[in-house]
């Protein structure tokens, strides 16, 4: 007899929710996508009921799909887009301000100030992070703050923060479980990564108090069951994990060395350290990979802001196509972008510039340009912006041939060749291109005892294909340079 898990994948556009059986095959798929709201400039909020609803119908729909019961899943593992922040009641479940979402950058000024008083090493050294508004620490700060009466609610104990995996197992569980991972954790800006505690210092700087935070278990634990109420069935949840290192389980990244790219709405590159938290020279992040049966796994990551909300912006924004899908047909029409570039900083700049006041342009358009090139440069923008993590990767040591590759965007051959050309390295692309999904449900059969050991997950990765760099040194480089010369244009801090 078969056994399935449920993987819940809430993301920043939509909830998703994935059935897979032991061999990590895909049975059934439920998704819908929810609201983004902008209420000023830079802000982006999230609806906490849309995306406990979407989620929750997508469940169903993805056990339906795979033409099952509710009570033939094993476990449920939740993977999630990370850093975004949630402030609730404690007795009514309620959310008391909108998701503030990971692209949010309100708080710049904020963290600004921070850095101005000396405190980025402090935060840096004990959370692997910079003190930037893309993390959770200044958003939680700024909603005890700024909603009515929320300071003092959170000083008695009235009030719980959270990721959005947090939120989430609290829902399932009826309030029962307030829990989170250590990957989850390490994103917040609160957590010291060397001792897999909250860190007093950092929640004074913030003005947070500790009673308001989850407690930080395993990437694969107990989380507590389900309330019957939602499946019909006390599922178990065994493992919860930050999205862009469920990717880096589902890429089967054990070994130190080896380094993965995922492409969704932003894109994050993640090199396994193993045992050791390396410290960036070229600002990126030091983060937890995994923690496995209290083992820590820890990676250097490159976080991009926005890759596939490009091309979503293409559609949603200037309506220039209907479909993700029309980019690479577009692309391919053309010989080349004619020397566009566009810089999509639409909230501010990542890794390695962390410039949050930056902002997006299309550079070198002239009378010939048409919608082929914007959206060929657009396609190009995410490959440039990956070399620009990798190059920093590299500078801190790291020597790798092969950069896996996964996400929404690989399923573009054109984007995937581009990615190879660009780096300079091959890009090997899995058969099963879901791998955050399929991470989280790694862990939750590693959890079950239906997998025994890493080792055995590896097994199961397989190759859909490989792409080789066959554009010359020459164009690479020059290239590079201008896309180089396009993001100094937008860059407000050096």
């Amino acid at each position: 007899m078969d056994t399935f898990i449920l993987a819940i994948d809430q993301g920043t556009t939509s909830s998703r929710a994935i059935v897979f059986n032991a061999n990590g095959e895909i049975c059934g798929v439920g998704q819908q996508e929810f609201t983004q709201f902008y209420p000023q400039d830079a802000w982006v909020e999230h609806d906490a009921e849309e995306i406990w609803e979407t989620t929750l119908s997508s469940c169903h729909a993805a056990i339906e799909a795979a033409g099952i019961l509710a009570s033939d899943i094993a476990g449920i593992g939740i993977t999630n887009q990370r850093e975004t922040t949630l402030v609730w009641d404690r007795l009514s479940g309620k959310a008391i301000y909108p998701a503030i979402v990971w692209q949010d950058r309100r708080t710049a000024a904020r963290c600004a100030e921070l850095k101005s008083q000396g405190l980025e090493e402090m935060a840096a050294n004990r959370s692997g992070l910079l003190l930037d508004p893309y993390f959770s620490g200044s958003k939680v700060g700024w909603i005890l703050e700024n909603v009515s009466g929320a300071k003092a609610r959170a000083d008695a104990g009235e009030l719980a923060f959270g990721t959005v995996d947090t939120f989430l197992l609290w829902r399932l569980t009826g309030g029962k479980e307030h829990a989170t991972d250590a990957t989850n954790a390490s994103r917040t800006l609160l957590f010291n990564i060397h001792t897999q505690q909250w860190d007093s210092d950092l929640l004074a700087l913030f003005g947070i108090p500790e009673s308001m935070l989850p407690e930080v278990k395993d990437s694969c634990d107990d989380f507590g069951r389900c309330d019957n109420k939602w499946f019909g069935s006390d599922i178990p949840v065994c493992a919860l994990i930050g999205d862009q290192q469920a990717a880096t389980v589902g890429q089967a990244c054990f070994s130190p060395g080896m380094v993965k790219s995922t492409y969704g709405t932003g894109c994050f590159a993640v090199l396994n350290t193993g045992a050791e938290a390396l410290k960036s020279d070229h600002r990126l992040l030091t983060t937890v990979a995994y923690r496995i049966r209290g083992e820590v796994c820890y990676a250097l990551e490159g976080s991009i802001f926005v890759a596939g909300a490009a091309v979503q912006w293409l559609r949603d924004g200037l309506n220039l196509i209907g479909s993700a899908a029309e980019t690479q047909p577009l692309a391919e029409s053309v010989e080349s972008s004619n020397g566009v570039y566009m810089v999509p900083a639409f909230t501010g700049l990542g890794a390695p510039y962390w410039d949050p006041d930056a902002r997006g342009a299309i550079f070198g358009l002239t009378r010939d340009t048409g919608i082929a090139h914007i959206a060929r440069a657009t396609l190009e923008s995410v490959c440039y912006q990956t070399r620009d993590l990798l190059e920093a990767m590299r500078g801190d040591g790291a020597d790798f041939a092969t950069l896996r590759v996964d996400g929404g965007m690989v399923a573009n051959d054109w984007v995937v060749q581009r990615l190879a050309d660009m780096l300079d390295c091959r890009c090997e692309r899995p058969q099963v291109t879901e791998t955050t999904a399929l991470g989280a449900a790694y862990l939750t059969g590693l959890q079950l005892g239906i997998y025994s050991s890493l080792e055995e997950i590896a097994a199961l990765w397989r190759c859909e294909q490989g792409f080789d760099p066959e554009m010359n040194e020459v164009d690479r480089a020059r290239r590079y340079t201008g896309w180089k010369n396009a993001v100094s244009r937008v860059r407000t801090s050096s």
